[in-house]
């Protein structure tokens, strides 16, 4: 196995871990609003991830969380 072969699994590991995660989430809704309207102001990385919380427990059909 030649440092390519390592490296191109070393990418595939990364971009499953952040698809699983969720973690690349925000990097669609960036690459989303800039090509949208590229004048307008994105969220932070905190106020995105408080934004998806806030939505995800406000939906019945999404469970709820107890502690």
């Amino acid at each position: 196995m030649t440092i390519a072969d390592v490296r191109r699994v070393a990418g595939r590991i990364r971009w499953y871990v952040r698809e699983l995660t969720g973690e690349s989430t925000y990097d669609r809704y960036v690459a989303h609003a800039r090509s949208h309207d590229p004048e307008a102001q994105v969220m932070t990385r905190r106020a995105f991830e408080r934004s998806r919380t806030d939505a995800r427990e406000a939906d019945p059909r999404e469970g709820f969380r107890c502690c």
